[in-house]
């Protein structure tokens, strides 16, 4: 007899559907697991074998082989432990073999019987709900397997013990309900920035659009607080985007206590980050920092000081909002939609910008320019707003009155990002929510210039020396400074803010 048990194998932030089978059969006594499993799948004998004894079940003297289909799909991870142990307890029934019918299986076994929590629930219980079948899991990731659906079935228990006592009705599990993270620390508010009128301005077309900025200036101008302020004024997440980052939180592990949160993620990772670090990869292809950002913010601080490579394999992502990793036997797809924000000093001193100092080392220009050196031209291309944030005056210290709060600004964000939802939907475009995100085929139709507009374009592409990804951004620019003014035709001040934000040469 053969007792088999559904569970899932992960690509990206898929769940491929796997059959346990397992098979005891007179002959030597041994304990095989086929089916391309990893070290950790294969572990699971010993966990497996322990749980059951410690349940009060022993393994029958006997060949066990437990094959994991298709056997030519790579499984990784240690949530195949669970399956595996309930297939074997159909096989020598413990539990009814019907019982398992219509369920997709997920967990990791402790060596007393306990059942550890596992990552990627979320997408496992979406798959298991669009297939028909119900859920079992650990207890502890129940919360976050009930946001898949209301009409999922989900069995969330602690124990093996107790699960076997749920199939024999002597125990009966209730369905865990959906968890959401209650608010934390408040997010930090545009009000405490002094000055910087330009930079906040930018900041709120950034936000408005979705662009890409790049904040450039001397140490303690104010270029971080200003980018960690970027959330505040964020429109909320849709439905969509909150289940999207969800799943790529749920295979990353970064779901505690399986519950969710509706704030937009914010990024910052430390510039000595490797590239698996920022887009993914390592043994398992997991995802990186670009797509832990999905529908957020990537605060790359200190730019110059990446790595040349690490920062230019960001150049994919910005231009698809995807990741693609690649293997010898399996490609791993991860979402990655972000919104970059980056900051640097002028120079590696900081002071080049700094009227009446004169470098050491060399000229400022020269010095400045072999500091921006590092950062290659097509990846500055991709990068929508460039602005120099000067330093803050004493004055502007001083100065007891605080700035517009970010709620005011979120306001007119929020009414901007509404016009151009609106738009695009009209467009057939319900994908698309921010003029970033627009398709180059459809730019025409939302960004048309009136005559004076085109010569300021054409002039200025022709000084500017503009790429034609240059070409496109700049009016996905203009068209976002149009929404935050209410106005549905593009004029000739919108086109000439967005060109003065365009980025020239590597004096920034």
């Amino acid at each position: 007899m053969v007792a088999r048990v559904s569970t899932v194998a992960f690509e990206g932030i898929d769940a491929k559907p796997v059959d346990v089978q397992a098979q005891l059969i007179p002959g030597k006594v041994l304990f095989n697991i086929v089916g391309l499993p990893d070290k950790a799948v294969a572990e699971s004998r010993e966990r497996v074998r322990s749980a059951l004894i410690a349940s009060g079940l022993a393994l029958p003297m006997k060949r066990i082989t437990v094959n994991l289909a298709p056997a030519d799909m790579p499984k990784e991870g240690s949530h195949f432990d669970l399956p595996i142990a309930l297939a074997l307890m159909a096989a020598i029934g413990a539990i009814p073999a019907d019982a398992l019918e219509g369920f997709t299986v997920l967990g990791e076994l402790g060596l007393d019987g306990s059942i550890s929590p596992v990552v990627g629930v979320l997408p496992t219980a979406i798959a298991a709900n669009a297939r028909g079948h119900g859920l079992i899991c650990p207890y502890a990731s129940g919360p976050e397997a009930s946001w898949a659906s209301n009409d999922i079935e989900i069995i969330a228990p602690r124990s093996l013990i107790q699960l076997a006592n749920h199939f024999k009705g002597t125990q009966v599990l209730s369905r865990p309900t959906a968890a959401i993270q209650k608010d934390g620390a408040p997010l930090p508010d545009l009000a405490d920035i002094k000055g910087q009128d330009t930079a906040r301005r930018v900041l709120e077309i950034a936000a408005a659009g979705g662009h890409n900025m790049l904040l450039s200036g001397p140490p303690g101008a104010g270029k971080s607080m200003l980018a960690s302020r970027l959330p505040s004024i964020l429109p909320p997440l849709s439905p969509k985007e909150l289940l999207e980052i969800s799943m790529i939180q749920s295979v990353a592990g970064a779901l505690a206590g399986g519950e969710l949160t509706d704030r937009r993620p914010f990024r910052a990772p430390h510039h000595s980050a490797s590239m698996a670090a920022l887009v993914g990869g390592g043994i398992k292809a997991r995802p990186g920092e670009a797509s832990l950002a999905h529908h957020g913010v990537l605060f790359l601080d200190e730019l110059p000081e990446f790595q040349p490579q690490v920062l230019d394999s960001l150049r994919q992502p910005l231009e698809t909002g995807e990741v693609i990793i690649a293997r010898a036997n399996h490609r791993v797809t991860y979402p990655a939609r972000f919104q970059l924000v980056a900051a640097m000093n002028p120079c590696r001193c900081g002071r080049a910008s700094e009227p009446g100092y004169a470098c050491k080392k060399a000229p400022n220009a020269t010095c400045a320019a072999q500091y921006q050196s590092r950062i290659s031209g097509p990846f500055l291309d991709r990068i929508d707003l460039v602005i120099e944030v000067p330093a803050v005056t004493a004055a502007d210290l001083i100065n007891p009155g605080s700035g517009e709060p970010s709620a005011d600004v979120a306001k007119r964000v929020s009414r901007a990002r509404k016009f151009q939802t609106q738009r695009y939907q009209e467009l057939g475009l319900d994908d698309v929510t921010s003029n970033a995100a627009c398709p180059v085929s459809r730019l025409v139709e939302i960004a048309a210039l009136d005559d004076a507009g085109l010569s300021l374009l054409r002039s200025a592409a022709d000084a500017m020396k503009l790429t034609a990804r240059g070409y496109h951004r700049v009016l996905k620019v203009a068209r976002t400074i149009a929404d935050l003014d209410g106005q549905e035709t593009l004029r000739r001040i919108h086109l000439a803010e967005a060109l003065s934000y365009r980025y020239r040469d590597h004096t920034v």
